[in-house]
């Protein structure tokens, strides 16, 4: 329980004195900050401005933040902020956001709220009348469907698909679909889903796969899903990957 009132512990000062002063001070301003999927170079001027002028920083693991942190000279408070406890912490981020606190949002790697926490705080933010600014930035999804040769004028994101419930019947689904469609995965589950897209795709539909995107071992991989398969039957499965399959 201790964890849910993590801001409150540490800010209680800065709230004590806050609270007397609260008709004077404006709303602060909730900001999400992309951060490099694996290059470092890739972080924008703005965002490493932005993250040393806030009050406080949100990570989605504050073990895997701190090297970045550090290797810009960042050393504002950095809390944790993720999917096991989004739900709780978001009513005090909310607070000490309507008390003027500036506070900026990272993810482990890439933008905030896709295919990581997010989601939930912005909306949050948006109903109690708090500025959101979204950065541009780096994002796994972008550099994958440009690379892969695919159509890029529509497209459709799906990130991970479900797990176990509803899978089979999103496969289903996106088995009809004309647009380029984008996936994640994770290197413990990729040669088990080209084997699914084999059924129910087929193996001769056309897919682009990418892995470690932007770092010393980057690789695209194009072809039919079974020429994919059988490459990586031979080769290291290992990164996060974006797999982008042809429209029907």
């Amino acid at each position: 329980m201790q964890k849910q009132f993590f801001l409150r512990k540490n800010f209680k000062t800065a709230s004590a004195s806050a609270t007397a002063t609260t008709k004077m001070i404006t709303t602060g301003k909730l900001y999400l900050v992309p951060t490099p999927i694996g290059n470092l170079e890739d972080i924008t001027l703005r965002a490493l401005r932005v993250l040393k002028e806030v009050d406080l920083i949100l990570a989605e693991d504050t073990r895997t933040s701190a090297p970045l942190l550090k290797h810009f000279d960042i050393h504002q408070k950095v809390f944790a902020h993720h999917q096991h406890n989004e739900h709780q912490s978001s009513n005090e981020i909310i607070r000490f956001l309507k008390e003027g606190k500036n506070i900026a949002l990272i993810s482990d790697a890439g933008t905030p709220a896709i295919s990581d926490p997010g989601f939930y705080l912005v909306r949050e933010a948006v109903k109690n009348e708090i500025v959101v600014e979204c950065l541009p930035g780096a994002t796994a999804f972008v550099p994958a469907l440009v690379n892969s040769g695919f159509p890029t004028d529509r497209f459709c994101f799906e990130g991970f698909l479900p797990l176990k419930k509803g899978r089979q019947t999103r496969y289903k689904f996106l088995a009809e679909e004309e647009r380029t469609i984008i996936l994640y995965e994770s290197p413990h589950r990729f040669m088990k889903t080209l084997e699914e897209m084999s059924i129910y795709f087929g193996a001769d539909r056309q897919i682009s796969v990418s892995r470690e995107l932007t770092k010393m071992f980057e690789e695209t991989v194009r072809g039919t899903v079974e020429e994919v398969k059988t490459y990586f039957e031979t080769h290291p499965v290992k990164g996060e990957f974006v797999i982008c399959v042809a429209g029907k």
